[in-house]
């Protein structure tokens, strides 16, 4: 049936997006303006996890402002020569916000940065764990703002290679500090093993569990059930090596 297909499609987009993958993240906020001291120092460090959020408030005044004038300026990412000169220059640098409401009458412009692995949107950045990340504000001439900073720490460091599974194919990923070597894998869960080594597989319900509202179509259609089966092979954990491979009679699915 042409339905069944894009029944399983919704049903696995529900599984993926569900409270499953560890619920949301916490807020962090950062009120970015020359007041805050950590900011015009240079050591202010926020360490976050995977999934929080950084929510920047720019400068905001009800009436005049201050007699110097407002503050506005444009927030970069930068790399770590970067940060420490307060220049938005070289090839890691790249603006991503401008804060330059500072009279808006629906209270200060705030900016949200969610610590994810990936992104869909094409102006979201991807962070990895265990880096390190920088932000300077760089204010026009005609502002009153000054250089602030500001590092993001994301945790943790992974120790070991890790590996994702879709389906029959095996996707083995490295730590952060060894970048990537394959396409995105979306959802991962830990297999512990000996002596600490750990590999990830993509997160799959029982088939019981995510086939069942699918039954009154799959009665009788005995291939449509053998391919989700293949869909989701059997795994031997290599303890020498510490990736899961396919089991007996499970190579490139059935």
């Amino acid at each position: 049936m042409r339905l069944l297909p894009l029944l399983r499609t919704v049903l696995w987009a529900a599984l993926l997006s569900s409270p499953l993958r560890g619920g949301s993240g916490l807020r962090h906020a950062v009120y970015w303006n020359s007041s805050n001291p950590r900011l015009l120092g240079g050591d202010a460090v926020v360490e976050l996890d995977l999934n929080d959020y950084l929510d920047i408030f720019c400068p905001h005044y009800e009436g005049p402002g201050p007699p110097g004038g407002p503050e506005t300026f444009a927030l970069y990412m930068v790399d770590r020569p970067g940060y420490e000169a307060c220049q938005a220059q070289g090839p890691g640098a790249f603006k991503r916000w401008e804060c330059a409401l500072p009279f808006a009458p629906f209270g200060p412009v705030r900016f949200s940065e969610k610590i994810q692995r990936f992104t869909p949107f094409s102006l979201g950045f991807e962070f990895l764990p265990g880096e390190t990340y920088y932000y300077i504000s760089v204010p026009p001439p005609e502002s009153s703002g000054t250089c602030l900073r500001l590092q993001v720490s994301v945790c943790c460091k992974e120790s070991s290679k890790w590996a994702g599974v879709w389906g029959a194919t095996l996707l083995v990923r490295m730590g952060p500090s060894e970048g990537r070597r394959h396409g995105r894998i979306w959802e991962h869960q830990t297999l512990w093993g000996p002596s600490g080594a750990f590999c990830c597989g993509l997160f799959s319900p029982p088939l019981s569990l995510w086939e069942l509202p699918l039954y009154p179509f799959m009665r009788g259609q005995g291939h449509a059930i053998s391919r989700a089966t293949a869909f989701r092979p059997q795994l031997n954990w290599d303890p020498g090596t510490g990736v899961k491979s396919p089991g007996p009679g499970q190579e490139g699915g059935r």
